[in-house]
């Protein structure tokens, strides 16, 4: 047990030894892991609240915590910061971006504004700023492209293991299943449920992953397909193992490579895939932050406003 325990120790040594090499993958690892942070921290660089106000000898949270317009004197529905007057003892901090990702800045002549010192990178066609909508936009990729992956690989697991394990009618039962899965024709499904649901994160994440766990399904089946009979395998069974103990302790641990090596290509995929419904139209409602709805408006304005093309492409 010690000797497994040092040899699985050395084996990860290796690896990351061998990962640090790739100079290209760590680099970017580091920026995956800076946008991610930035973005699921976004209200504190990209907002219209201040992230801490001092206000008549009080301390004040907006960025945490909503407060009525009544608190600081001001007749209004909704509260805005910026136009609070400050006194000499009184001061507040902002975010880097003073815009939250729905509203519009009303001071510039036209949609969409070029890049300017209000607006770093812009405005989009509604006069919101552009890289706070990139900013939260990504978090909305990453809910669901993670989604997708971890529910369309678990079941793709479940299904192929099965399938593989028990071979003969079972598996080719399954496989007919599995084709009948693959010829529908997703699109237009997509088109159909979303004009009778209004499209959500959650209809999006149910619906991809219910078509996209069939290609880890035939990697996980081809695999159990090879190894079930495999000889650690036949003494499993020959010692009086259940089927679930061969599946999960002896047959899955050595079936893993496929799940390692498709999952950066199958979550990436996600983001491009997440991206592409919104800029159809077929993605989040309006006026969700999305990657794909700010390169629908780089289509329609991308003769004039350049900034909108070349920012949520790069």
């Amino acid at each position: 047990m010690i000797e497994k325990h040092l040899i699985a120790n050395e084996l990860s040594r290796k690896r990351w030894r061998r990962f640090k090499k790739n100079r290209s993958a760590l680099v970017w690892s580091w920026v995956l892991i800076l946008i991610t942070f930035f973005s699921f921290t976004a209200e504190f660089w990209a907002n219209s609240k201040p992230i801490i106000l001092k206000y008549k000898n009080e301390i004040y949270l907006p960025i945490v915590k909503e407060y009525h317009p009544t608190v600081f004197g001001i007749d209004e529905v909704v509260m805005d910061y910026r136009s609070l007057q400050l006194g000499e003892d009184e001061w507040a901090v902002w975010p880097i971006v003073k815009w939250d990702p729905y509203e519009s800045n009303k001071a510039v002549e036209n949609y969409p504004a070029p890049p300017s010192s209000v607006n770093f990178l812009g405005t989009d066609d509604s006069g919101r700023d552009v890289l706070t909508r990139l900013l939260y936009g990504f978090r909305y990729s990453i809910f669901y492209a993670f989604g997708v992956w971890i529910l369309s690989y678990l079941l793709g697991t479940i299904i192929g293991a099965v399938m593989g394990y028990m071979g003969g009618k079972t598996d080719l039962a399954g496989s007919r299943f599995v084709e009948i899965i693959e010829m529908m024709p997703q699109l237009l499904l997509l088109i159909t449920i979303i004009s009778i649901f209004s499209p959500s994160m959650t209809l999006l994440v149910v619906f991809s992953f219910l078509f996209d766990w069939t290609p880890i399904y035939h990697q996980i089946r081809s695999q159990f397909l090879q190894l079930r009979k495999r000889e650690f395998v036949e003494a499993a069974r020959a010692i009086g193992a259940s089927h679930t103990r061969i599946i999960l302790k002896h047959i899955l641990p050595n079936a893993l490579t496929p799940l390692v090596t498709f999952s950066p290509f199958a979550i990436a995929a996600n983001i491009s895939g997440l991206a592409l419904l919104d800029y159809l139209g077929l993605g989040l409602a309006a006026p969700t932050p999305s990657w794909g709805e700010l390169m629908s408006q780089a289509q329609k304005h991308f003769t004039t406003s350049v900034w909108l093309v070349w920012s949520p492409s790069i």
